[in-house]
């Protein structure tokens, strides 16, 4: 989904009711919407009311949008005006298109990122999300949940991350963007994409 063509295709796919298109649409986008209730400090229960909000004004105009660039801009401003509302005070931290274009790709790396991580063997993804839990358990609580040796869990994530970067959207992340993405392939970084796919 990093091309423009497949969201012109999901957004009109969407628009016609087709829900594993809208569910494709709001997983690409949510972290987008997250980010700018957190750059206006709103968390918990007040960035989950401006995420319905927007995503429900979304589902009414979505047959009016067509452009990629269109559809995450107007889910920016959207965005603004809800954290705006919800906090009662107009303009706070004026936006910029440079802050929401870096912020887009951010959400469109974590979304590649998240689809990678799929499709990795279950042994990968289990041990993959103990270690990117809030508070990842020791290597001695892993082995025993997972039925392996402690010695082998480092040796073994390792492995994990070399087929998560081999994987062909990841690949291609890599030769766009080899130093954010150098920094995403670990674990801490694995953990805040897996942690923004629970918020969204």
């Amino acid at each position: 989904m990093s091309s423009s063509r497949p969201v012109t295709a999901l957004a009109t796919r969407a628009s016609n009711g087709d829900r594993q298109a809208w569910d494709a649409l709001v997983e690409r986008y949510a972290p987008l919407v997250w980010s700018i209730c957190r750059r206006y400090r709103l968390d918990g229960d007040d960035a989950r009311s401006v995420g319905q909000a927007v995503w429900l004004q979304f589902a009414d105009h979505l047959g009016e949008l067509r452009e990629p660039a269109a559809l995450a801009g107007w889910l920016a401003a959207a965005t603004r005006r809800e954290c705006n509302r919800a906090r009662g005070i107009p303009g706070l931290e004026p936006p910029t298109a440079e802050r929401d274009e870096r912020e887009l790709l951010m959400a469109d790396r974590d979304a590649v990122l998240r689809q990678a991580l799929t499709r990795l063997p279950r042994s990968c993804r289990q041990l993959i999300a103990l270690l990117a839990g809030d508070k990842p358990p020791s290597y001695a609580q892993i082995g025993a949940e997972l039925g392996i040796s402690a010695a082998t869990i480092g040796p073994r994530c390792r492995r994990c991350l070399d087929k998560l970067r081999r994987d062909p959207s990841i690949a291609a992340l890599l030769d766009r963007d080899p130093a954010a993405m150098k920094s995403e392939l670990h674990t801490g970084s694995l953990r805040m994409s897996i942690l923004r796919r629970r918020t969204g």
